[in-house]
């Protein structure tokens, strides 16, 4: 059973004054370090006195260019906790990078969980040092006490190695999905692709608002041999980064396409069993071969279910080049969740990105904090 919004790109546009709140610790940071090209301010990791600092490697070239990590050694308990205060309530992303312990390329990779708010979010997964989007967690958090803990959690495979933690602010209606939708919810990163030419890129690479929460679009350049071509233009993008989400413009300006011998599109993805997830869908009609309504249409089908009939994005929109947010929660039962895209006038299918989270029920906070600290910023 699907429930689900479409999202017109028509905003009341609300004057916003006060910048968002935000936070960057260097993990087993001795000082504060600034890092270019985006000379990003990172604190010191300074007073905290649970786990090691160490030499970081960097698994990716998507992780912050940081040399030092915080890592965790079973001697020191099963469950650490970074519990930072002086965070305003409000809604925001969270985000933390893993890394490896010394220099060496050859260092094993640690598999351990990570809750917030005492709420379990993630286990790593075997191979993630091999995977750019799996070398942080990231979710979307609800916090109502002016501070925040983090907790990472021994599974025996290795000790824990954080390398980061983004605390950023964004707005309090972002994301929001429908009548699920509460500060009773966490959402995880799952997915996020960003379709057709160019490369992966996180929101300040495209020039984004900070309030959009600096998010990282991996890029696909297709979905299956010679079933889709890319597409992009220079065109400026109307209604693209406005609240609550804040998209990039640049992330409608290139799209995947089917073509006559594949019409359908899609996308399969492996989640986790019995689990829901909220899926968003990024449209724009950058394609010169269509320029008003009526000229493309389609059908959206998640796991064999209709979940949007007769999309036309011009029509939806209202214009070409003009941005639109689809979005609906489904539950997965298996281990596959496939959009398909399938053209009724037109032939062909178009979409410029696709975003996925796992819909997480918070629990009651019961995970005791551990560690101690002298600096302000942590208890």
């Amino acid at each position: 059973m699907y429930e689900y919004f479409v999202f017109f790109p028509i905003f009341d546009l609300v004057q916003i004054t006060a910048d968002p709140f935000a936070m960057h610790i260097s993990c087993g940071a001795r000082q504060n370090v600034q890092t270019k090209p985006t000379n990003t301010l990172w604190r010191e990791d300074f007073g905290f006195t649970g786990g090691i600092a160490a030499n970081a490697t960097r698994p990716s070239f998507i992780t912050p260019p940081l040399n030092t990590l915080r890592y965790f050694p079973l001697s020191e308990g099963p469950q650490n906790c970074y519990n930072i205060n002086k965070v305003p309530k409000g809604h925001y992303s969270i985000r933390i990078f893993f890394g490896l312990v010394g220099r060496s390329k050859d260092t094993s990779e640690p598999l351990f969980d990570i809750s917030i708010e005492g709420t379990q979010i993630y286990s790593l997964k075997p191979g993630w040092n091999k995977q750019n989007d799996q070398v942080f967690v990231e979710a979307l958090v609800f916090l109502t006490n002016d501070s925040v803990s983090i907790c990472f959690h021994s599974t025996g495979h290795g000790d824990p190695a954080i390398l980061s933690i983004e605390i950023q602010q964004i707005d309090d209606k972002a994301y929001y999905f429908g009548p699920w939708w509460s500060q009773g919810i966490i959402l995880r990163t799952v997915k996020r692709l960003s379709c057709g030419f160019g490369q992966s890129k996180f929101d300040v690479d495209y020039g984004g608002d900070s309030r959009g929460g600096d998010r990282f679009w991996q890029r696909i350049k297709t979905f299956g041999d010679e079933s889709d071509q890319p597409r992009s233009v220079e065109t400026r993008i109307k209604q693209a980064s406005h609240p609550p989400n804040f998209y990039p413009e640049t992330l409608y300006q290139s799209a995947l396409v089917s073509t006559n011998n594949e019409p359908d599109l899609t996308y399969a993805l492996e989640v986790d069993p019995n689990r829901n997830y909220s899926v968003w869908l990024h449209f724009a009609e950058i394609d010169n071969s269509v320029t008003a309504a009526g000229q493309r249409v389609f059908n959206i089908i998640i796991n064999d279910d209709h979940a949007f009939k007769d999309v036309d994005i011009v029509e939806l929109s209202g214009d070409i080049y003009t941005a639109l947010v689809l979005n609906t929660t489904v539950t997965v039962n298996g281990r596959i969740l496939t959009i398909t895209l399938k053209p009724k006038e037109g032939n062909l299918a178009i979409i410029n990105a696709i975003e996925i989270f796992e819909v997480i029920m918070v629990e009651s906070k019961t995970i005791s904090e551990e560690g101690t600290c002298a600096d302000s910023y942590y208890c």
